[in-house]
This record gives structure tokens, sequence and C-alpha cells, in this order.
């Protein structure tokens, strides 16, 4: 089933209250934060931002914005005001924002890619030696009551998707190599980088493919987008695949879990501009408790 269709290389997919939904259109003629209407078909412009990547929801109904080309997070109102939050941490400039996850309590985690996406992929072209570069991929950990950002990695080969696992752990994904890392949080304090799985296919076709955006279901499971696989990969609790999920398009970039009760994913995909959906047998885990 296909949600929505004609946008312009979307990311970011988040459901609202209401079942109406927000995205990011990434594409050099558009560059905005969308709202798509609980159909499929209304849409709207709420900001132009130049080329919004990460897009998350906090408890109070704010927007928050990993902006990729003018290297910022940004705060956001549904009425499309916008202000820089941050621009980068202990006096080190943001390089590649790329995606964004609140913890149960209310932290926000953001990716850094770690190389700038004109060097990464000029005129919205991957590079043909993607895999040799060296991205000094980041984490950081932020308090959007105080403005406090902590660095929590570095040097990660293009960190991309994020997401806080039902046992209260950090997940991170690095789209060159295709592994899904696990960070233990115990207390407020962040352990060392673990392996927990890897999205790569080696079966499928040669060229550019790697983990994009991820999200945990209730079933403990973790499905993730691999950008040039065409399919979401489903981990197990203990990080092996369980299954693929075919796609329409070659190219997923994120997914989101509909509403309590719809157990289904809505998938962005860029090659073909639109939000697939796909029933999964469970919800979403809960974003806040």
């Amino acid at each position: 089933m296909i949600f929505a269709r004609g946008l312009s290389v979307p990311e970011g997919p988040v459901v609202l209250n209401d079942g109406s939904w927000l995205c990011v259109e990434m594409g050099a003629d558009r560059g905005c934060v969308t709202h798509i209407g609980a159909d499929g078909t209304r849409k709207r412009t709420l900001a132009r931002t130049g080329r919004p990547n990460g897009l998350a929801v906090d408890r109070h109904a704010t927007i928050w914005v990993a902006e990729s080309m003018k290297p910022t997070l940004l705060r956001m109102q549904m009425d499309g005001s916008t202000e820089i939050f941050l621009d980068g941490c202990d006096g080190v400039p943001f390089i590649f924002p790329n995606d964004l996850a609140f913890g149960p309590d209310g932290t926000l985690y953001m990716t850094d890619s770690g190389i700038s996406i004109a060097d990464f992929a000029p005129g919205e072209v991957i590079r043909a030696d993607y895999d040799t570069l060296m991205p000094d991929g980041r984490v950081y950990q932020i308090d959007t009551q105080t403005r406090r950002i902590v660095q929590l990695d570095a040097g990660i080969r293009f960190t991309n998707g994020i997401a806080v696992g039902p046992d209260g752990n950090l997940y991170i994904n690095e789209t060159l190599s295709g592994n899904v890392y696990r960070y233990r949080l115990e207390n407020g304090k962040i352990g060392p980088r673990e392996t927990f799985g890897n999205v790569i296919d080696r079966a499928a076709p040669a060229g550019y493919k790697g983990p994009d955006g991820m999200k945990f279901g209730k079933d403990g499971n973790l499905y993730v987008t691999v950008f040039g696989q065409q399919d979401v990969t489903v981990l197990d609790p203990i990080g092996k695949v369980s299954r693929r999920i075919r796609l329409e398009g070659k190219k997923p970039s994120n997914l989101a879990f509909g509403l309590p009760g719809d157990p289904r994913i809505y998938v962005t995909e860029d090659e073909l501009g639109q939000i697939e959906v796909h029933y999964v047998g469970t919800d979403g885990l809960p974003l806040f408790v």
C-alpha cells in the first residue's frame, strides 16, 4: 500500500496524534518540513530550512529537525516558526546532523554523519568512492530544556539511524559498514560501543547500500531501512536478521510505526518519492513513559 506520493526525497516520518504525518523533503527543489493529512493526499509546507534530514516530536508537540545543509539542530512549531537551537558541541561545529531519537525520559539523541552532504553526495549523487571514505561520525546527547549537549562517541563511518530500545539502551547504525551498534545506558551514563548486528544482505547486487533510519517495535525487534538494498531488515532482540521486508523502491530512508493499534510501518522511500505501508503485526515501541 502507498500512503503518500509525489514527495521529493522524503525522510523522517512522524505520526501525530490526529493521524496526520510529518516528514521532511530533502530534494533541492523542496528542502522543507511537510505536513501530510491523515488521508495521505493533503500536503502543506511548514517551513523551508535548506535540507532537513532527521525529524522528531517531543511530548510537548515541539518539532525537532536535524538540518544538514546549514548544519544545525532546529526547534520548530506547527505554525512553521523555526529557531536554531544548537549548531555544535563544545565549540566544534556540526558537520551533517542526520537523525534524531528521544529516550523515554525526554532526552534527545542525535547522530552526525561526520562528512558534509556536499562532500558525500555532490549534486545529490553519492560518490563512487564512498567505500574508501572515513567520516568522523558522532553521537550526541542533548537536554532540550537546558541546551546541554554531550558528545557520546566519534570515529564512526557515517553515523545514521538512531533509536532507544525496550532495554533502555541506545542503538545507532553505521551506513558504510552495515553495522548496528549498542550503547548500554545506566543511571545516565553510557557504556562503550558494542556491535549488535549487521543488516547487509551479502547476496544482494553490488553497489551502495547501508542502514538508514530505524525504529523498535513493541515486539522487541529493530526495524531498519536499508538504503540501496530495497528492504527493511528486521533484527531480533539478540541482533540476528529475522526477516527482510521487500519494498517497491530501492532507496528506503526511514520508517515509523502508526498510532497505537495500527500494526504497520510507514516507510519513506527516496527513489519513487513516496511513503510505503507494510503490515508487520506489532505496534511501535511507545516513545515516552
